[in-house]
């Protein structure tokens, strides 16, 4: 019986991290994990593709320049991946959507345990190696970062974002220029939310030490890194979405 109750306990963590209950705790130790894959599969985009799979904002900018400069190819390329994480995050807010209403405790293991099988089929992707096979690949990943930043921006009440390091960044400048505001007038009302930075800090390490990691395994292993990227996704969703 304690051996059971030992082996169980993984999945009731994982039950606890995606439930519909949520926590400051739960949304942290989440948002961590998930920062720390989307940093891996966002350095693995860029090994196996050439290009960061997160980065919306330097897409736009590429799909501008290059309708004036007439590259037409690279041009459908920023559309494509533009179009493939808006859809993603679509998909995800109407599978957490779907399940509010008639599954409740499965809404946020649902589209985490839908991201794990996609990275899984991403894995698969190195098998495609003509131009389109590519692209392909690129707008999957594209899609996988779209559904995990809706998902823990649903989760979090859109406090997190996970693969929106720009706007971490910005939010930790905002904190600390906060902090020296109040350094330079003590009677001053506004400080620094230091539990915010911190969390911030947190995510923004987790997503660069899994961007190692990512550029590390993608490097040596190619696609087949995202095996235990997609595995590790589906031991967090799944234990949620079968339990009763």
């Amino acid at each position: 019986m304690a051996q059971h109750r030992h082996a169980s306990r993984p999945l009731v963590s994982a039950r606890i991290l995606v439930g519909h209950r949520r926590s400051r705790g739960s949304d942290l130790v989440l948002a961590t994990i998930l920062a720390a894959i989307a940093g891996a599969a966002n350095a693995g985009g860029f090994f196996a593709l050439g290009q960061y799979t997160s980065h919306m904002t330097g897409y736009l900018s590429q799909l501008a320049d290059n309708i004036v400069l007439g590259n037409l190819w690279i041009s459908l390329i920023a559309v494509l991946a533009l179009g493939a994480f808006v859809t993603g995050a679509a998909f995800s807010t109407f599978l957490i959507n779907l399940a509010r209403y008639q599954k409740r405790q499965q809404q946020y293991a649902l589209p985490i345990s839908i991201q794990g099988i996609f990275l899984l089929c991403f894995a698969s992707g190195g098998l495609f190696t003509s131009e389109f096979g590519r692209l392909f690949a690129l707008c999957c990943l594209c899609f996988i970062m779209g559904m995990q930043n809706a998902t823990i921006t649903k989760i979090s009440s859109a406090r997190i974002r996970t693969t929106h390091a720009t706007g971490m960044v910005t939010d930790i400048g905002i904190e600390l220029g906060r902090g020296a505001y109040r350094l330079s007038h003590a009677a001053s009302p506004v400080a620094p939310d230091w539990r915010k930075l911190r969390l911030l800090l947190t995510l923004l390490l987790a997503f660069f030490l899994g961007g190692l990691t990512g550029a590390v395994g993608y490097g040596q292993m190619g696609f087949l890194f995202s095996l235990p990227l997609g595995m590790a996704l589906l031991a967090l969703g799944l234990p949620g979405l079968f339990h009763r």
